[in-house]
């Protein structure tokens, strides 16, 4: 069809729509849809996962025990050859490009950079990659909330809450939990839970589900009953597993960035990518549940059945003695980290919440254990202390506490366990908290500035674009002029009191204020004696056009008392800002996102 044709259909909508559909009205009708397609494409990355795996452990399953390290290499390889020479473009972490397109893009998500963990989770995931599907569901799924507001040409503020519909979307239909979409959606992406959004998160929410329950039926990822209710005897216990989550959530963190900064030192990604490729090899022989997502062996642990759990291992003839047992489920505990990293750091494309869930039920499992064999008369659930695990490493891990308790108080179906998930998260969430700050999704844009947080004010800065206050209309001077030329070619026809002034090759070098010269203007006989940079001043502080922000600028003009700063864009002077403008753009921006 040609783009006139489709241009002129476009239009025909968008009139039949502002012309019967309020807008209220049309944004609930979209946050169905993005529901709808958030929900397909979680449908359509497992399917193509499991599809992978199904042929690898097929007909192949021979070679693929005697030579498991193998097979991530290749799966690697494949997205590497995938980024390299097709779509040439690096794979990015979902949640922090949503993130940061929130923070500076408007929303906007580049359409390569969204759906392109479409293609390659499946494959690193499928090849044995020790991550997970969901965080690429949420960025597919957020780049198609962005592409329909571009359509429809929505303004930024409803663009924010369709991506958080996206989000919420994934969510309900992968773990068919609709309120911990939504908890998700405002805890991790900092969206103001107000009638106005809370309407659409649900309805995103309750389209996905359907969508999900539509095609897959009444199957769900985790089928469990809480059998055992609270007993308010083992809250010590709680206590202990919410400073082990905190503790482990800590190590998660810091091995994730240790692990990155390590992979960093190898400029050339062929050996970041062969690398990865074995040490994740090598741990997949040894630790078979580090294996993808790890979903089966956090189902096989919630039903007591931590042999299937563990799987074949070279340590299968010394597995009858329960502390054997304890010491490889810590070691999953330990390792997953490791193997996510090293996935990530050698070019696979996933996402760390599965990982992390994996990683606290492990944990969680072996608290339970610990307590149970230890002859101190005390028996605990080992299947909810699995779920306790997952929940604290959520709420240590992503500092998510809330989305981690509606998390596994509906894949229970029960709020049995809501006392000891408050317990256990709280305690996790607050060590974790103070000890590191910053998530992994967000340590790298909250060090740039460009982090989005419920704190109003810190969010409008974030927010703001500092190019849309440059002011250029200040006539530069040259340091060589003289008193006459400076007045008649800058203050003779400019109406500002301030003159930068730039050498030949428009670097700043001062500033001559009007006040400088008022003395001397008019002294005929100083016009041709005093030349420019015998009056001008040096600059109190410049605002850099690369590494600053609305946030840094606004402390600059606090720290310095001034009311103009200069702008240097690569070293050269662009403009001024004027702290006049700077807080009328912040005074729009507020109202803006707060009405």
């Amino acid at each position: 069809m040609p783009v006139a044709s489709k241009k002129t259909i476009l239009y025909k909508i968008l009139k039949w729509r502002y012309r019967y559909i309020s807008d209220k009205n049309f944004v609930l009708i979209l946050s169905i849809i993005v529901g709808f397609m958030a929900g397909l494409v979680s449908l359509l990355l497992k399917n193509m996962t499991h599809l992978i795996q199904l042929v690898l452990e097929g007909d192949i399953i021979l070679w693929q025990t005697s030579f498991y390290f193998i097979i991530p290499i290749i799966g690697l390889f494949i997205v590497y050859i995938i980024t390299k020479y097709i779509t040439k473009q690096d794979t990015e972490s979902s949640i922090p490009l949503i993130l940061y397109s929130l923070s500076k893009k408007n929303g906007v998500i580049k359409q390569v950079q969204g759906y392109l963990p479409l293609i390659l989770a499946p494959i690193t995931v499928g090849f044995g990659g020790s991550v997970g599907l969901l965080g690429p569901a949420i960025g597919s799924g957020s780049t198609i909330s962005s592409d329909i507001s571009k359509i429809f040409k929505l303004d930024t503020k409803t663009r924010f809450l369709l991506i958080g519909c996206a989000a919420a979307g994934a969510i309900s239909a992968v773990f068919k939990s609709p309120l911990a979409g939504l908890v998700f959606a405002v805890e991790v992406f900092s969206l103001d839970l107000t009638l106005t959004s809370l309407l659409p998160l649900l309805f995103a929410s309750v389209s996905s589900i359907i969508t999900s329950y539509f095609f897959l039926g009444d199957e769900v990822l985790f089928r469990f009953d809480v059998l055992e209710k609270f007993d308010i005897y083992d809250t010590p216990f709680y206590i202990i597993l919410g400073i082990g989550t905190a503790i482990a959530s800590i190590y998660f963190t810091k091995m994730y960035f240790g692990i990155l900064h390590f992979f960093n030192r190898f400029p050339k990604k062929i050996h970041r990518l062969i690398i990865g490729g074995i040490a994740i090899g090598i741990m997949l022989y040894f630790i078979p549940p580090l294996y993808g997502e790890g979903l089966g062996f956090i189902n096989n642990l919630l039903h007591g059945n931590h042999m299937a759990a563990i799987g074949k291992t070279p340590f299968d003839n010394i597995t009858g003695n329960v502390w054997v047992i304890i010491a490889l489920l810590t070691g999953i505990t330990f390792f997953k980290a490791i193997a996510m990293t090293s996935t990530f750091a050698a070019g696979g494309s996933g996402g760390i919440f599965i990982p992390t869930m994996v990683m606290g039920s492990a944990l969680g499992n072996v608290v339970a254990k610990v307590i149970n064999n230890l002859g101190i008369g005390f028996q605990v659930s080992e299947a909810n202390f699995t779920l306790l695990g997952m929940a604290g490493l959520i709420a240590g891990v992503l500092h998510a506490p809330l989305t981690s308790i509606f998390l596994i108080a509906e894949i229970t179906s029960s709020y049995e366990l809501f006392v000891p998930l408050m317990i256990t998260t709280a305690i996790s969430f607050i060590i974790s908290k103070n000890k590191i700050e910053y998530t992994i999704y967000t340590k790298a844009l909250a060090q740039k500035g460009q982090l989005l947080t419920h704190d109003k004010d810190k969010a409008v800065l974030t927010l703001m674009n500092l190019e849309e206050c440059i002011e250029t209309n200040f006539i530069p001077v040259h340091p060589e002029y003289t008193l006459k030329e400076l007045l008649s070619e800058a203050v003779a026809k400019s109406n500002r009191n301030l003159f930068p002034v730039t050498d030949d090759d428009g670097i700043l070098v001062g500033l001559v204020s009007l006040d400088d010269i008022r003395d001397i203007m008019f002294d005929i006989s100083l016009y041709h004696k005093v030349t420019v940079n015998t009056l001008m001043s040096p600059t109190n502080a410049v605002i850099i056009f690369e590494n600053d922000n609305a946030k840094t600028a606004m402390r600059k003009f606090q720290d310095t008392g001034a009311w103009n700063l200069p702008v240097i864009r690569d070293g050269k002077y662009i403009g001024f800002i004027s702290k006049s403008k700077l807080l009328t753009a912040y005074r729009r921006k507020l109202i803006y996102f707060t009405r």
